[in-house]
């Protein structure tokens, strides 16, 4: 982050709230010509400080609106155990976010599906045929407070 001056760091709010803005439009936020402004951008991309542009869906209006939390223990902890179930959960649709945790639990899951019985269906068939989990923890979201879909910095 040495290498940013207060330029970029402000493309990087402006892009991170809405990157669907013309070079123009964010030129005019900056007091920048668009020139100088798309160069920046295709610097930060190329550097991965921008690693991708995305859409926020709205869960809700695709079914996948109920929202939650599975906590894994693994089995044993052994590298190739963990590793298994890296790859086993890359191939699962309902699982939109996997990390690698530290304390009671090895990984947290954010699972989006459509409700309570495509939940129980999803344990029960797909973790629960996946060898290397030893146990799950679900806790299921009521509401959604914050999301800023964003890095504050």
């Amino acid at each position: 982050m040495d290498s940013l001056d207060t330029i970029d760091l402000e493309l990087l709010r402006i892009l991170q709230k809405d990157s669907k803005l013309t070079v123009k439009k964010i030129a005019e936020m900056v007091n920048l010509s668009p020139s100088p402004v798309f160069e920046r951008i295709k610097r930060l991309e190329q550097q991965g400080y921008i690693k991708n542009y995305r859409a926020v869906l709205d869960a809700e209006k695709l079914n996948k609106g109920f929202m939650v939390f599975c906590s894994i223990k693994l089995k044993q902890h052994d590298r190739v155990i963990g590793n298994k179930l890296v790859e086993d959960i890359l191939l699962i649709d309902e699982v939109v976010e996997c990390y690698n945790i530290s304390g009671e639990y090895d990984f947290i899951l954010k699972v989006q599906v459509l409700d309570m019985k495509h939940y129980q269906d999803f344990v029960f068939n797909k973790l629960g045929g996946l060898e290397s989990i030893g146990s799950t923890h679900s806790s299921f979201v009521m509401a959604e407070i914050k999301n800023t879909y964003g890095i504050n910095f």
